[in-house]
Formats: structure tokens, sequence, C-alpha cells
């Protein structure tokens, strides 16, 4: 059938016998004498949307490319939809879609080709070109890919994901050079695909991202899983119990904390600081009043639960990796 002539259809998930679409379970991975990924269990819910977070170099990159087929754990076991992504590629590969994190989009066709080309691959492929209008690329279907921007390689990669109506898509820096208005039609269609079934494992370094659209996320750094939870659960979302506030870096935290109904005090990054509390009202009052005395200026004031990108760079570190 011809690749214009399908739509998007409602996926019934398909699960692995113990109900999960992603099993990782004792997975290890070492090149050479260094382990990337060491001992990494998570699963991953028919429908869900988890996001897989970590700095560069924690093994993010080895856990997806393992799921994806593309390297073979040394111990542990790996499941996606039940299969085994190296042994049963042949059945995997037509029900995933990948979305990487280098395009490696073909300079010489245009976007329509490329989405057709890929189209070719599947049995009931979406509409190329009410797909292309989906991911905001109606206007550049003749541009050949070479002169695509940044952000319009991106959108095109992740029409190439989709192309087939995946049951679990991968999605690698899904936004990463797409300007405020794209990355706004990438998010409505992640929680488009979610609506109508789809599993999908996200990664990417903006924590707002991983926020607002994941249900669970999970942390690895050196190669170990370090949290795991829903977003509100790992900031204390449901605990309106942080002030969050910007001001000259080196602040004494010592003194901060000692405020009457400080429970503890910490700068987060340089002039970002963070002070929690049972008493929010009082805590500000106390805060505002030591600020004065110091003759300290505020630039920004928050009341509420911590950010996930607070919870990360302090769990992972504020030190830039390569």
């Amino acid at each position: 059938m011809s690749a214009d002539t399908q739509t998007t259809t409602k996926v019934v998930p398909t699960q692995s016998v113990d109900g999960a679409a992603i099993v990782v379970e004792n997975f290890s991975k070492s090149y050479g004498a260094h382990r990337v990924v060491d001992h990494l269990q998570f699963q991953v819910q028919p429908g869900e949307v988890f996001a897989l977070l970590g700095p560069n170099g924690a093994g993010k990159t080895t856990t997806v490319e393992t799921l994806e087929g593309y390297r073979t754990p040394d111990v542990g076991t790996i499941r996606v939809l039940g299969l085994d992504p190296i042994r049963q590629a042949r059945e995997l590969k037509p029900r995933i879609g990948v979305m990487l994190q280098q395009d490696g989009l073909y300079p010489a066709l245009t976007a329509r080709e490329v989405l057709s080309l890929f189209a070719g691959y599947y049995e009931q492929p979406q509409a190329v070109d009410a797909l292309l209008e989906r991911v905001g690329l109606t206007s550049a279907t003749k541009t050949r890919c070479r002169r695509l921007s940044g952000g319009q390689k991106r959108r095109l990669a992740l029409a190439v994901a989709l192309i087939g109506n995946p049951e679990l898509v991968f999605l690698d820096e899904p936004t990463a050079g797409m300007d405020p208005q794209a990355r706004q039609t990438t998010w409505e269609i992640v929680r488009e695909l979610k609506r109508n079934g789809v599993t999908i494992l996200l990664t990417t370094h903006l924590m707002d991202e991983a926020e607002r659209l994941a249900d669970r996320v999970a942390i690895i750094d050196h190669g170990q899983l370090i949290a795991l939870d829903t977003p509100g659960n790992l900031t204390g979302g449901q605990n309106a119990n942080i002030v969050r506030f910007v001001a000259p870096e080196g602040l004494d935290c010592t003194q901060l904390a000692a405020l009457p109904t400080a429970k503890s005090a910490e700068e987060v990054r340089a002039g970002s600081y963070v002070i929690e509390t049972d008493d929010i009202p009082a805590l500000l009052v106390e805060l505002t009043t030591w600020l004065r005395e110091q003759k300290i200026t505020l630039s920004e004031l928050r009341v509420g639960h911590g950010s996930l990108e607070d919870l990360f760079l302090r769990l992972t570190g504020s030190e830039v990796r390569d």
C-alpha cells in the first residue's frame, strides 16, 4: 500500500512475558578495562514515557544502543517488547522507531524523498505528507537535507522514527537545536504518542523536558542507577517545603542553615541556593531579614519543591564532563 494512504493508528501495547515493554536486568558493558555500565536494572511499562538521564559518560548511550540492538551486553538480560534485540532483530525492528542524536540523513535527497524511502520499509507506514506537516516541515518538503537547518534535520529525524507507526520509540535528544515553537510541537507529538499507547524512552540533557514529559525518570552515573521515580516524587513535588533563591555566589550556607526554621541550606550551583523548611512563611521572614542585614540583594525568589535540575546536580555533581 502507498506510503501516502496510511494514517496514524492507535497502538495496542505489546507486553513482554512479565508485562514490561523494556526489561534491563543486571546489565553490564565494558570497553577494555573500562566498565561503562555496571549491573544496571530497570523496566519500562507499556505506554510509559520513560526518561533516562545522566551526565556525559554515564552510560546512557551504551544502554540505549544495546536496547536498539547495536551492542551486545557483556552480562545481563535485555528485552524490548519481549524480544532479544540482537537475536530477534528481524522481528523487533519493524515495531520500533529510533531517533538518533546524529541524524545520518541522506544529504542529496529532499526531506520528502528521505521520508518516502523509509516509509517503503514498513507494511503500514504513516502518510508521508501528513507526517511532514505534523512535524512542521511542509515548507521544506523539496529542500535537500544538506540545506536543512539543524532544527529542521531534527524534525525530519523525528518523522523518520515515527513513519512506521512504531509501538516503541527511542528519542535521543529530540529537541536539540530546535527553536521554541518546534520544541513545543515536538512535546505535543510525544504527548500524542503516549495517548495512543506508544512506549517512549527519552534521553535528554534538558531537565525541564524530562520533568514535563516523563512519567518516570531514571538517573544513571558511572554506569549505575542512582535514582528512579516519578518527577514529582524525585523533586518532592508533593511537599512544598523548599525556598529557592538567586543571589551573589559564596553566601555562608552555615548561617542560612542556622535560621530558626531552616532544616538545611545548600548552594546547588554558583549563586543558586536551596533552603529546606517545614514552615515556609516563617522562613521567608527570617531569610529576607537576614539578607537585609547582610545588605544582599535577591535577583530571584521561588517557593515550592526543588527542580529536577537541582536534584540532578546534587546527585551527579556540577563538574563539566567530556
